[in-house]
């Protein structure tokens, strides 16, 4: 039987808020008055400023060790961005966030060199199309393809088979969607533990995702709006569960650990999700950081660390 999770109402209380994640929020949204609207600029400017900084998200250190390699797509060739130490203890396969529509392959270094040099793990990320250039099933059929490729090749190109996989966000959606399609499509259920962080599993909009309104607070309702416009443009059905994998039968999935903060408009979608995850009969952690925005665990603020210690503990096993 699965270990139950619980949910501290001490989390949501005002008091529990580190003083330095509460200065961090002000921040966020000092600089997004200051900034232009996103959605007037379109994807492709929006991801150059990205690139130059010009975001909450600053730009990370990236590995001196990755290196790109190619794989077979549904639509011709997928990169993967790979960050292996020698002798890997195991393959994390990382999708990252960005929407369906930003974000870059390269954006997770930082968190996946902790993985690698202190866990050794060999980090695989995913260099999917993006939206709304190219939406559904684009996205989620590469991510397919990359863990086809990851079930085929671990042990022979990194020399084991403790398979492990994640995201952030659209990330966290993409992760979920993959391992459904996995055991559905092709019998397989490989990966060992799962990572799924802040991420947005229903495209009809949770109660949180309705309610947050729109303050500039790294993502809010007119941006999950938004992105899920990018990427459903073909007028698929909200509750199909490869596009809402909330709806999914998620029986004889990993032990998962899902984090989200308080302050995340996403986090009726974590909450909704544990516990649905539990009820199917599988293992899962749950932790909810008090204050903490969208994706905290990218953001210089006091709860990201602790946070993504304890998510690597989980995936060490």
């Amino acid at each position: 039987m699965s270990r139950p999770i619980s949910i501290d109402p001490a989390a949501f209380a005002e008091d529990a808020v580190p003083e330095g994640t509460r200065d961090y929020n002000r921040k966020l949204m000092a600089q997004a008055r200051m900034a232009p609207d996103t959605w007037s600029l379109g994807p492709a400017e929006v991801r150059a400023r990205r690139t130059r900084g010009l975001s909450p998200f600053i730009v990370e250190p990236k590995s001196e060790r990755a290196e790109t390699i190619e794989i077979p797509g549904p639509r011709g060739p997928v990169p993967l961005r790979v960050i292996a130490p020698e002798n890997p203890t195991a393959v994390y396969l990382q999708f990252h966030g960005g929407g369906w529509t930003l974000g870059t392959v390269d954006q997770d270094d930082p968190r996946l060199e902790r993985l690698a040099s202190e866990l050794g793990f060999a980090c695989v990320s995913v260099d999917y199309r993006l939206a709304p250039e190219h939406p559904y099933p684009a996205g989620p059929d590469d991510c397919e393809a990359a863990a086809l490729w990851v079930v085929r090749e671990a042990a022979a190109r990194f020399g084991t088979e403790r398979l492990l996989i994640g995201g952030e966000s659209a990330g966290a959606h993409l992760t979920a969607v993959t391992l459904v399609r996995l055991r559905d499509r092709h019998g397989l259920t490989p990966f060992a533990r799962a990572n799924l962080t802040a991420g947005s599993y229903d495209m009809g909009l949770t109660p949180s995702a309705r309610r947050f309104g729109n303050p500039a607070l790294v993502l809010n309702t007119r941006d999950i709006r938004m992105f899920a416009a990018n990427f459903l443009q073909n007028g698929e059905k909200l509750d199909d569960p490869d596009v809402s994998p909330l709806y999914a039968d998620l029986k004889g999935l990993p032990p998962a650990i899902f984090t989200v903060g308080t302050n995340d408009a996403l986090i009726d979608d974590t909450l909704f999700m544990a516990a649905r995850w539990i009820a199917a009969g599988n293992e899962a952690e749950l932790q909810v950081l008090p204050g903490s925005a969208h994706v905290f665990t990218s953001l210089p603020e006091p709860n990201a660390r602790p946070a993504y210690d304890r998510v690597m503990a989980f995936l060490k096993g």
